[in-house]
């Protein structure tokens, strides 16, 4: 990651695509496919996580993307070195923790038990899984805890301790009121911001980690410009963006990146079908043993 160079409170460490280009987990043999649909899966459980212990968006977008630094890179932690799972809960817990909604360790590890136990890709009664619980065991939750603790140890000395993340929801709301369209008579202000966001907690899923390479203004620059175009708002018709700093090439690879988002979610419901993402070190070497055996014996 590069060192932060700005106002901390609006810039982020980015990596460069060089550091992306190889993780740790691919590496160790982890296919990249793999490894993709099982960041999706964990960026999906830290969202319905966070939904259900009722904390802001902004904890929930700053735990992904502190998630997503873990794994990235050669540097960065390996898929067969640390339960994903763990790591979803370390990142939520870690980015909570200073906020005006810190989680008790019970209380998170309680309804991440639930959470990674119902996978959007597969329904119980198709696999015979058993009815999930929301309680753990006292055995259970001093286990589970300890791991908590030693795997936020554990991300924080991966991230050496960078632990800030600037997000441009914020910035996005203030774009549009520069743009006055708050204000238009013709247009429906409220409906514009709230698409651009949703395409903002859209991009923590992408898979080409838009939040690790682009900063937050041109994040909220490509999101109201998508969401402009498909809301039918009408703006100036002058390249408004460089107003904030984005030229087109940026804005265009954005844009792009924004609206394949959609046709990577329902691949991925089509390739994994009724079966669980793995989300545990000993499923992801079984899902790699399983890929091995189906190649031999073609």
């Amino acid at each position: 990651m590069a060192p932060i160079t700005g106002p901390s409170h609006l810039v982020n460490s980015l990596a460069s695509p060089a550091h992306l280009e190889t993780s740790a987990s691919q590496l160790d043999g982890v296919p990249k496919d793999l490894e993709d649909s099982i960041r999706f899966e964990t960026s999906r459980l830290l969202q319905a996580t966070g939904i259900l212990l009722r904390l802001p968006q902004e904890i929930i977008a700053q735990s992904i993307v502190v998630l997503s630094r873990f794994w990235s890179g050669a540097d960065g932690m390996s898929l067969l070195e640390c339960d994903a799972v763990d790591a979803a809960a370390a990142a939520l817990y870690l980015t909570a923790k200073p906020s005006a909604t810190p989680l008790s360790p019970r209380s998170l590890l309680t309804v991440l038990e639930y959470t990674s136990t119902v996978s959007p890709h597969y329904s119980q009664a198709s696999t015979g899984a058993s009815e999930p619980q929301w309680s753990l065991s006292e055995g259970s939750y001093e286990t589970a805890r300890d791991r908590l603790y030693a795997t936020e140890a554990q991300l924080l000395r991966t991230l050496g301790f960078q632990t800030h993340v600037a997000l441009p929801h914020a910035l996005c709301i203030n774009y549009l009121q520069t743009l006055q369209v708050f204000k238009a008579p013709s247009s429906d202000g409220s409906a514009l911001a709230k698409r651009a966001i949703k395409l903002l907690n859209t991009a923590l899923l992408s898979p080409q980690q838009l939040f690790l390479t682009h900063q937050p203004p041109a994040l909220a620059t490509a999101a109201i410009y998508l969401a402009v175009r498909e809301e039918g708002v009408n703006l100036p018709d002058v390249e408004w963006w460089e107003v904030f700093d984005v030229d087109r090439e940026e804005l265009g690879f954005l844009v792009v990146a924004l609206t394949s988002v959609e046709g990577f979610a329902e691949r991925e419901r089509e390739v994994w079908g009724d079966r669980k993402v793995p989300l545990t070190v000993g499923e992801v070497r079984a899902e790699i043993e399983r890929r091995t055996m189906l190649e031999e014996g073609e």
